[in-house]
């Protein structure tokens, strides 16, 4: 199975690489990246911009997270095994030919087909503090509503993990979700896209703005709601809405015990909904709710005046 790859150079200038699709079943990316391929000449740019729009491509076709040939999570796949499986060998290809030619990585996700995400830009907390303010600095030009610094809890053979190892700049986001694309979700890529190229002056500059982005993080405790009994889920709150701890935020409903009452999911932090269950039927363990706060940029001395 081939990999459609495209690369447009022109003169002198930074390499960007922009992949979607790394999930089958998350649709901002491919469906910005097809446009891109389609739209971008080499007479508009100076460096080289490399599009993958479909990174997982058996899962893309198959509509799925995982690959359906193998089973395996591209992004738990990195830096890949040339002698692995199809996905290893994908990611093996990608790492070796286009990510270590490459300055800055963009990895395009959403909530697929089990959340949905108030769109934001997801990048790392990191040793190297010339690196992270890079990052920061980047995630400011994307242009999305909320940039959010996390760190993994698991990071083994994540594509970010490969490409911050090598002190390249990287950042991933997740732009809705719920197995749709919307026209706010796919503005915010298409315009984020196109940000990104002109702050690294692949593209040239224009007069318009770039939205502010709100830096926040998802703390250790309570940032993290998870279903304690299989039900139909009842949301009370849209994405994007402000939060208080003991707040109830939703419920959840038995399918079984009819007469039992709804249990009530409450906050255990003030903060912001950032994502939710993109089903209503849930199940015990699933993560239906994801609230953060805003990032104390204290936590990044030397690094204050990129969060402004």
């Amino acid at each position: 199975m081939l990999l459609p790859v495209i690369a447009i150079r022109n003169g002198d200038g930074p390499t960007v690489l922009f992949t979607g699709g790394n999930h089958g079943d998350e649709y901002e990316g491919p469906i910005a990246l097809r446009k891109l391929a389609n739209e971008l000449k080499a007479e508009d740019i100076q460096g080289q911009v490399i599009i993958v729009p479909y990174l997982n491509y058996p899962a893309v076709l198959a509509g799925t997270r995982l690959s359906p040939v193998d089973g395996l999570n591209m992004n738990r796949s990195f830096p890949g095994n040339p002698e692995g499986s199809m996905t290893q060998e994908i990611a093996d290809f990608v790492f070796r030919e286009l990510v270590m030619r490459s300055d800055v990585v963009l990895d395009f996700h959403s909530g697929g087909n089990s959340m949905i995400f108030e769109p934001c830009t997801v990048l790392h907390q990191l040793e190297d503090t010339e690196q992270l303010k890079k990052t920061l600095l980047a995630a400011k030009n994307f242009g999305a509503p909320i940039s959010l610094v996390l760190r993994e809890l698991d990071s083994k053979g994540m594509l970010d993990t490969a490409v911050e190892n090598t002190g390249k700049i990287f950042l991933s986001t997740e732009l809705g979700g719920g197995g749709f694309v919307s026209p706010r979700t796919l503005k915010i890529a298409e315009n984020g896209i196109r940000n990104l190229l002109r702050h690294f002056e692949i593209l040239p500059p224009n007069e318009e703005s770039v939205p502010e982005t709100r830096f926040m993080q998802t703390p250790d405790f309570g940032g993290y709601l998870i279903a304690q009994q299989e039900g139909l889920n009842e949301t009370l709150l849209e994405l994007g809405d402000s939060v208080s701890e003991g707040q109830v935020i939703g419920r959840i409903h038995s399918l079984t015990d009819i007469e039992a009452p709804a249990l009530e999911i409450k906050s255990q932090i003030d903060g912001v909904l950032v994502t939710r269950a993109g089903r209503a039927h849930v199940k015990i363990w699933d993560t239906i709710a994801v609230i953060a706060n805003d990032l104390d940029v204290a936590d990044f001395e030397g690094n204050t005046t990129f969060y402004y």
